[in-house]
């Protein structure tokens, strides 16, 4: 028997046919079974917050915010394979997420935007109106009435915009979606505090132009015979990159 016949039949019987899995008891940085991921289990949680929510607030969610800074680069590098962007805005200590798009990479899309409706952009609008001058005057918070922001976002529906009630329904919808994503937070019943992501959602260009629409839209009512005018549809803003 040569040499090589011999190694061959060594392999043969001290080999192994296949690589056993190691038992999860045996591999202590296994989080379930057939983990192959390398986070620790409350920094993937602050990963998948990032992708469920539309922001990540550190007044809000303290715990998580001090994860993400913590192990900001490799969170990053995570949403970077999936073509997101990560952004944290440390002066409001907001962060969120953007679909990476390119004209010279084909990049399949996993987030998609979605337009705010005409009531949403309305209440907005106004929201970040009152921020704005809240802030300009030196006061620490901002805050407004559910039935203070209903009589001024009414006076933007027309009559073809349904009836009253329904009006005074979409605003209330459009406030109670707001404050699920965290623009707003109410702090009493019907009494709601302005937060720093309305300057995130809302940029003071895109709010000049909502005004100027605005501007626009109540001139052509004085002008109308009998005061009846169409409404036409806001300026487009999107809710952002959402799941």
């Amino acid at each position: 028997m040569t040499d090589v016949d011999a190694l061959a039949r060594r392999d043969d019987t001290d080999t192994p046919a296949f690589i056993a899995p190691v038992a999860m008891e045996n591999d202590p940085d296994a989080l379930f079974a057939g983990d192959r991921g390398i986070l620790d289990a409350e920094v993937r949680r602050v990963l998948v917050r990032i992708l469920q929510r539309r922001f990540l607030s550190a007044e809000n969610s303290p715990t998580e915010w001090k994860l993400l800074i913590e192990h900001q680069q490799m969170i990053e590098s995570r949403l970077n394979d999936l073509f997101v962007r990560l952004v944290v805005d440390h002066s409001r200590g907001v962060a969120y997420k953007e679909q990476v798009r390119s004209d010279e990479l084909d990049v399949p899309i996993l987030l998609k935007d979605e337009a705010y409706s005409r009531a949403e952009t309305l209440v907005l609008v106004y929201l970040r109106t009152v921020f704005q001058r809240e802030s300009t005057a030196g006061t620490a918070s901002a805050r407004v009435d559910v039935e203070e922001v209903e009589q001024t976002v009414l006076t933007y529906f027309a009559e073809s915009d349904g009836t009253r009630a329904s009006q005074q329904r979409a605003v209330r919808t459009a406030i109670a979606r707001l404050d699920r994503e965290g623009i707003i937070e109410e702090e009493s019943e019907g009494r709601y505090r302005i937060g720093p992501l309305i300057e995130v959602v809302l940029s003071a260009e895109t709010l000049r132009e909502l005004q100027t629409w605005l501007e626009e839209q109540t001139t052509d009512a004085a002008r109308s015979v009998g005061g009846e005018v169409t409404a036409s549809g806001s300026p487009d803003i999107t809710e952002g990159d959402l799941p």
